[in-house]
């Protein structure tokens, strides 16, 4: 490339930059060095005395001299800057892939990373498990107090409800990223890291801010740790500590908002010090009976909890004596309230290739042809409430269409009714109570023609076992019935007796491990040669750890 020095004034052999084409390279410290050197001799020569040269001859030389050195100061490094070829070269060593050993330090440091994760969730493990709630949010206001409460330092969207949660609080997420905001997601349970709980604009927490988040946090749990054991409470359990550290990550990331679902319940959740600016109630039904209530109407009555004065709640078609306790509730704390099937529908539904497409209508306008790659009308009207929920954080107005659109097509929701292989066709799905089997069903009946389903099916001892398969029964045309590695999973045996009252002793095939039972399951569905390929599958439901276990085995670990 042609460069000229300031002024225009014509290159020498010895400037700096580049000379004519096929010019040597100079070094500009040379470069410099010589035009320093013109310059002091031609200083030097200015105050010499005269010598009775010809005035006239003097002044020429005098002239020719200062131009000359004029000339080479301005070609000098001082006012061409590097050599153009030399900096080019920096910069592209700059802009360089890193070295194999850079790579390799930066996985050393990764997987150090990752193994203090699972010494540090180990450590949290040992506390009270996350279903043992404690009718108290004291602990946990404690040590946010400690830690300056972080969970004041951002507006928090809020979701309750027995199945939909984690769908609807990924797509909130999803259409508030779209919307240009940084974003936390706090979910439970996790399937293959525990850092999925804690998301960062839709990604789970790195390694290292998991690690450095803990250990910002840590002295102040102990610290109330030790005044409640000395008060004779507990230490803060398992989901507590979480919760801690998922509002300390979103303030110091930091998250213009944080989409956080509760871990059971509502009123005594963890999650519930937070005053929601919007709250959500997905589908409320029968689960966790143990620890909350018996009854449709003691369930609602723990997850209307988290309604906070004058919010906006947003809530799924429920139930007569479900909608009775949210409406009372709503109108207690001045709350505006709008409910899916009075203020909201789903206008209309249409299968597409990987999902659906829909229209959704809301108090701020009607949206066409809006397409979600989930199957079921359940996500179709998780969409419609997550529509509405980041409609009313910005206020209320109708969003552009084209977030919209692009929100919703980004979706995923790992674990539920996801396909994880194609030869032959295996579905997960993590529904573990008979309202999410429910919709499960419906949804594979609507969007896959299977012939021949067969599902392998694991369930945790405190579930309705009898309720899950009653379920399955009229999809599965035979099950293998398995466990999870967990200690909280039904034995096996036990199992098969329950399936085999609902499904006839014929259809029930019993295998421990979770792997035979998938290779068990494959064998019974292709056994027909006469079947197509296409219309013969397997399904893995029954808990959210077999769905879990299942993606891995398929090669999906990551969530």
């Amino acid at each position: 490339m042609d460069q000229r020095t300031p002024g225009d004034v014509p290159e020498e052999t010895g400037a700096a930059g580049p000379g004519p084409a096929g010019a040597a390279r100079r070094d500009p410290a040379e470069a410099e060095r010589e035009a320093q050197e013109r310059i002091a001799a031609f200083m030097a020569a200015a105050d010499a005395p005269d010598d009775g040269v010809d005035p006239v001859s003097d002044t020429t030389t005098e002239e020719d001299e200062h131009a000359a050195g004029l000339r080479a100061l301005l070609g000098s490094a001082l006012f061409t800057g590097p050599d153009p070829d030399v900096a080019e070269e920096v910069l592209h060593e700059e802009e360089a892939e890193p070295s194999d050993a850079q790579k390799h330090a930066v996985a050393v440091a990764h997987a150090q990373a990752e193994e203090q994760v699972r010494g540090i969730y180990l450590d949290i493990l040992a506390r009270a498990p996350e279903h043992d709630v404690q009718p108290s949010l004291q602990r946990v206001a404690d040590v946010l107090e400690l830690l300056g409460d972080p969970h004041r330092a951002y507006p928090v969207i809020h979701l309750t409800g027995t199945n939909g949660k984690t769908s609807t609080a990924r797509m909130i997420e999803r259409l508030l990223r779209e919307k240009g905001l940084r974003t936390g997601r706090f979910t439970s349970p996790h399937l293959h890291s525990v850092r999925e709980r804690i998301a960062l604009d839709g990604a789970p927490i790195s390694p290292e801010a998991f690690v450095a988040t803990w250990e910002d946090v840590k002295p102040y749990i102990e610290m109330v740790d030790a005044r409640s054991q000395a008060d004779g409470g507990p230490r803060l359990s398992f989901f507590e500590v979480f919760t801690v550290m998922a509002y300390a990550a979103f303030a110091d990331a930091p998250v213009d908002v944080a989409v956080v679902e509760v871990g059971m319940g509502g009123r005594w959740d963890a999650t519930n010090v937070a005053d929601g600016t919007v709250e959500v109630l997905t589908r409320i039904d029968r689960d966790h009976e143990r620890w909350l209530g018996h009854t449709l109407e003691e369930i609602a009555g723990e997850k209307v909890g988290i309604i906070t004065d004058r919010s906006t709640v947003l809530s799924a078609a429920q139930q007569e004596e479900v909608e009775s306790v949210i409406m009372s509730a709503a109108a207690q704390h001045g709350a505006r309230l709008l409910r899916d099937g009075q203020d909201l529908a789903v206008v209309d539904r249409q299968l597409g290739v990987g999902g659906q497409l829909l229209t959704l209508s809301t108090p701020a306008g009607v949206y066409q042809d809006v397409f979600l790659p989930l199957h079921g009308e359940h996500q179709a009207h998780n969409a419609l409430l997550a529509l509405a929920a980041v409609e009313t954080f910005f206020g209320g107005a109708a969003l552009d269409g084209g977030v919209v659109e692009q929100g919703f097509a980004g979706v995923d929701s790992p674990g539920r009714l996801e396909l994880v292989r194609r030869s032959p066709t295996v579905l997960v799905d993590a529904a573990h109570n008979p309202a999410g089997i429910d919709a499960l069903r419906a949804a594979i009946e609507e969007a896959f023609p299977f012939s021949h389903l067969v599902g392998v099916v694991g369930v945790m001892a405190d579930k309705d076992a009898e309720g899950i398969l009653a379920g399955l029964e009229p999809l599965l045309a035979e099950i293998v019935v398995t466990r999870a590695t967990t200690d909280r999973a039904m034995d096996v045996e036990e199992l098969a007796e329950i399936a085999a009252d609902v499904f006839g002793e014929e259809r029930v095939h019993v295998a421990e491990r979770l792997d035979d039972a998938i290779d068990k399951a494959a064998t019974l569905a292709e056994a027909d040669p006469e079947e197509v390929v296409t219309s013969t599958g397997i399904l893995v439901a029954g808990s959210v750890i077999l769905a879990a276990e299942a993606r891995a085995l398929m090669g999906r670990k990551t969530a």
